[in-house]
């Protein structure tokens, strides 16, 4: 295992990453996915996720893992992910969200498409696969998304009016994005707002044009069972500004 810290510029000052990879060179030809992970304090859920990323049946990714700061043993979790998997690069940053956290992750990713696997979620074994059977059928779509399995709670709040929600049906589920470079190239970053960075990004994704598909294999499992989810956060702070 090899110890790597990078410092980056940034408008804000340094920003410095310890980066982890196993010492198995990776393949110079860039992979077909890039799947960022990020997380904060989520070990054991964490685990929960890459072991159904290893389990894919499509081989040809790579995973960035981004720990926005975790304070737990999450970076001993994914040390062991490491040893077993060169796919895995690992970056723990400081404390900055998690909407700067997938673009960290999106940067310093090497993939002709990027996706996302969040820390509490997971892929069905065929995830990947399928995704790669539908992009190669369909060569001129650049964005993907849908296709989720809902375990919990179907109702999230409404990007428009945080005190209503909308059931998932009706949601951009950032988690199955899967984005072809040349989008990201040309749009560049999610934008960090309080709640709908996803669509958000879907929304600059159809206005300048791209060609987008949404499929319904539910091959993405959503776990919405977790109080500490971020909209179920977010849900809470609201009712809590709301009763003063």
């Amino acid at each position: 295992m090899e110890l790597d810290t990078q410092e980056y510029g940034s408008q804000h000052g340094r920003i410095i990453f310890v980066h982890l990879q196993h010492d198995v060179v990776m393949d110079k030809v860039a992979p077909f996915f890039s799947v960022v992970v990020t997380t904060y304090n989520r070990a054991p859920l964490l685990a929960r996720a890459l072991k159904s990323l290893q389990a894919q049946t499509e081989t040809d990714w790579e995973a960035v893992i981004v720990d926005d700061g975790s304070t737990d043993n999450t970076e001993e979790i994914v040390q062991g992910f490491l040893v077993i998997g060169h796919r895995l690069r690992y970056f723990k940053t400081p404390p900055s969200g998690a909407t700067p956290a997938k673009n960290k992750g999106m940067a310093l990713s090497k993939g002709r498409y990027i996706t996302f696997l969040d820390s509490d979620d997971e892929y069905r074994p065929d995830h990947l696969q399928r995704r790669r059977k539908f992009l190669e059928a369909h060569p001129d779509i650049l964005f993907l998304h849908g296709g989720i399995t809902i375990i919990g709670d179907e109702f999230v709040p409404d990007r428009f009016d945080y005190s209503k929600k909308i059931h998932l049906s009706e949601c951009a589920v950032g988690g199955t994005f899967v984005i072809a470079r040349e989008i990201f190239t040309s749009l560049g970053e999610f934008n960090n707002i309080p709640l709908g960075s996803d669509a958000d990004y879907l929304d600059r994704v159809l206005a300048n044009g791209f060609p987008v598909a949404r499929v319904n294999d539910p091959t993405y499992i959503y776990h919405r069972e977790h109080d500490n989810s971020i909209t179920n956060n977010l849900m809470r702070l609201r009712r809590k500004e709301h009763d003063g």
